[in-house]
């Protein structure tokens, strides 16, 4: 057989095309950063590679958040910048069912899609800025990561989202016009992609979704095979089923319940907690305490006596963390009211609070109450409830001085002037962005992000844990 010229042979070869690079903005809660990592994992598959800045990037995805009027400016701000920086943007998200808000504010946008409308959005994409084409290319798998998507979590803990949209009608909330009812995922799916993640290297699932404790309640709690048993969709399932992951190298991972409304099913986990098998912490959206503006929320299980509970749990499980966030100044809210929510605030003694005014939504129902609560009282009330919760808090970490706790590394830094190594991590009562921090020194140069290690507990601050390893 002839052969051909050294340089024949070079200049016959296919040269690989570039890649298309995406830009991803991602604003808004932990569910819609599993929403942008479902995007790029997509558009990874199809050949694109990813930007981290505008001027190189073909095209840039903004990930809006759409609940309060507050996060709507800061997702128009981001848009307006993505189009100064690149000017090549495609909009998607909580905020994409106001495309008509959008359009005028910016008309160069390209598109605007609505809240996990995947495929719309890679449609979008490929419009904007074909893949590229090229023999032999397009068979070959694009390497991905090892669970195969695209992560924006650090290695060591990921997002589990378990379900879709809310069956709730809150009357301050218009996040089912946004996502939808509750659409609940197949059990058997959640937990093979949980257990695929800990094979890769999680070691921290932290489960989320509008309603963790309705899990399946629109499939009728639907029964799937998992491993050779019946599993149902449900909650307490998962939960168990959760508990039963273990670690490349044996250890039980992290698994934190977010979004825990208290429902009586939820007494269920917390034995699995007190074994070990679940983090002890519940995140509740609790939003207000006193019964009239629960009322007025339309909240759901506002009858429950939480406080016995609450009590109750943490006979059985001693080292839970209760999170929870509450509004102040709803319409109608009188002192009355804000003074309930502080007296039940010191009964229950939360670990982690977040307090938010309350802010007009449109569309959402509570804009139509009467009684609306002046600006300076929702400051000096927001105020009240800041200053009240860092105390509870400053108590019960003060409490864990002298104990030894279990800690998720982070963070390793770099060696000081003397040659010392601090770290950053988590005790089981922090979650990462919203909670607070253990922070550790002279810690060995072999530590690594995503190493549990027995930390001996130092100092507390009202939010915040220093110590050393054990």
């Amino acid at each position: 057989m002839a052969t051909l010229p050294p340089d024949s042979r070079e200049n016959s070869a296919t040269p690989a095309p570039e890649p298309k690079r995406v830009g991803m903005v991602s604003l808004g809660c932990p569910k819609a950063l599993v929403d942008s990592e479902r995007i790029l994992t997509r558009l990874r598959a199809d050949g694109y590679a990813m930007s981290a800045d505008y001027a190189g990037a073909d095209v840039v995805l903004v990930n809006t958040c759409g609940f309060l009027d507050s996060a709507k400016e800061e997702s128009l701000a981001a848009i307006g910048e993505a189009i100064a920086e690149n000017g090549r943007v495609i909009v998607t998200g909580c905020m994409g069912n106001e495309a008509e808000v959008i359009r005028a504010r910016f008309p160069d946008v390209l598109a605007v899609t609505g809240a996990h409308q995947y495929e719309a959005v890679v449609e979008a994409v490929h419009e904007a800025a074909p893949p590229a084409m090229g023999p032999y290319f397009d068979l070959i798998p694009q390497a991905l990561d090892d669970m195969g998507g695209v992560k924006l979590t650090p290695r060591h803990y990921s997002y589990l989202k378990i379900s879709e949209g809310c069956n709730h009608a809150c009357s301050f909330c218009i996040i089912p016009d946004l996502r939808g009812k509750l659409a609940s995922r197949r059990i058997d799916a959640v937990l093979r992609e949980a257990e695929k993640l800990v094979a890769a290297g999680t070691r921290e699932l932290l489960v989320i979704s509008q309603d963790t404790s309705a899990y399946g309640v629109d499939v009728r709690h639907e029964t799937r095979t998992w491993k050779g048993r019946e599993v149902r969709t449900h909650m307490t399932d998962l939960a168990r089923e959760l508990g039963q992951l273990r670690t490349p190298d044996g250890q039980v991972p992290w698994v934190r319940l977010h979004y825990v409304y208290p429902y009586p099913h939820v007494d269920q986990v917390i034995p699995l907690m007190a074994q070990g098998l679940l983090t002890p912490y519940l995140d509740i959206p609790f939003q207000h305490a006193s019964p009239k503006v629960l009322r007025a929320m339309k909240r759901p299980a506002n009858e429950a006596k939480v406080l016995d509970r609450i009590k109750a749990w943490r006979e059985i499980c001693p080292d839970l963390a209760i999170r929870s966030s509450f509004v102040v100044g709803f319409p109608g809210e009188t002192e009355e009211d804000f003074q309930y929510l502080l007296d039940w605030l010191d009964e229950a003694q939360l670990d982690r609070v977040g307090a938010f005014r309350f802010e007009p939504v449109e569309g959402a129902a509570a804009n139509a109450l009467p009684d609306a609560v002046p600006d300076a009282v929702k400051e000096e009330r927001y105020a009240r409830i800041m200053a009240k919760t860092e105390a509870i808090s400053a108590a019960r970490l003060a409490a864990k001085v002298g104990r030894t706790i279990r800690v998720i590394i982070d963070d390793v830094g770099e060696p000081d002037e003397d040659g010392d190594i601090g770290a950053t991590g988590r005790s089981q009562a922090d979650a990462p962005e919203i909670d607070g921090a253990v922070y550790l020194r002279n810690v060995p140069a072999s530590l690594k992000a995503g190493d549990f290690v027995d930390v001996v507990v130092e100092e507390a601050d009202a939010h915040d844990l220093y110590g050393v390893i054990a």
